[in-house]
């Protein structure tokens, strides 16, 4: 009954030109002490080679005076069927240091977007939504944005940095047999991560989480996301704010 375990194991998707098997290891590669939640989700990264792409997304820790930013993301570009995605991002703790965002088309030099950021009255997972900042993605263009803290009005390079890549994919030319879920719940936060949509599922278990911050269930199935790309760091931070319901 291998196979019985995912719906659409050895779906051959095409994503961005690049082809994705969703094999039936994937699933039988949890951990056995894992929760139900962390079982079931999933995330299959393009198989198309790409350079690495996180910047920081180390959490040190939080007992420095200093904050501590990284973007949710994996260290490869990620994907989204969204004209208008929403990016993710953490902060270990309020800060008074002017923040800003940039997004940048890599195929040219001027960025696209700079503008600063209203300062989080709480530590913990922040958003930046593209369509309130009027902001549309291209398909198949790839696009790096950056999350910046300056703590130096003279000097950018004591700025405390985090960022990642994007591509938009098309939605008619992603998917070949299965379609992406458009709308917003734990099934689609499993499916998207599990045909390779990174922003997508994480955008929307962001939602939900903040939209009900106390829900053991959506903190375990971030951080079992947050773990496959390696930010175990923050991962540690959503299963202790099981306890302390913060955001």
């Amino acid at each position: 009954m291998r196979y019985g375990l995912i719906l659409g194991l050895g779906l051959l998707l095409t994503v961005s030109g690049t082809h994705v098997l969703v094999a039936a290891d994937k699933a039988t590669a949890a951990q056995a002490g894992q929760s139900d939640d962390q079982q079931a989700l999933i995330y299959t990264p393009p198989k198309k080679p790409t350079p690495r792409a996180r910047v920081g997304g180390t959490l040190r820790g939080t007992e420095g005076n200093e904050p501590e930013l990284v973007a949710l993301v994996p260290d490869h570009v990620g994907l989204t069927v969204k004209q208008t995605p929403t990016l993710n991002w953490y902060l270990s703790k309020p800060t008074a240091y002017p923040l800003r965002f940039t997004l940048n088309d890599t195929q040219k030099i001027r960025p696209i977007y700079e503008g600063s950021l209203p300062p989080p009255a709480q530590a913990g997972v922040q958003s930046i939504d593209l369509k309130a900042l009027g902001l549309t993605l291209e398909p198949n263009i790839q696009y790096r944005w950056f999350v910046s803290a300056r703590r130096n009005s003279d000097s950018y390079s004591e700025d405390v940095v985090a960022g990642g890549m994007i591509e938009r994919c098309e939605f008619s030319e992603c998917l070949t047999v299965t379609s992406v879920k458009v709308t917003c719940d734990q099934e689609s936060v499993r499916t998207n991560a599990l045909v390779g949509f990174w922003y997508d599922a994480m955008a929307c278990v962001c939602s939900l989480i903040e939209r009900d911050p106390t829900n053991p269930s959506l903190r375990r199935q971030r951080a079992a996301l947050l773990r496959q790309v390696g930010l175990n760091g923050v991962a540690d931070w959503d299963l202790k704010s099981i306890q302390n319901s913060g955001r």
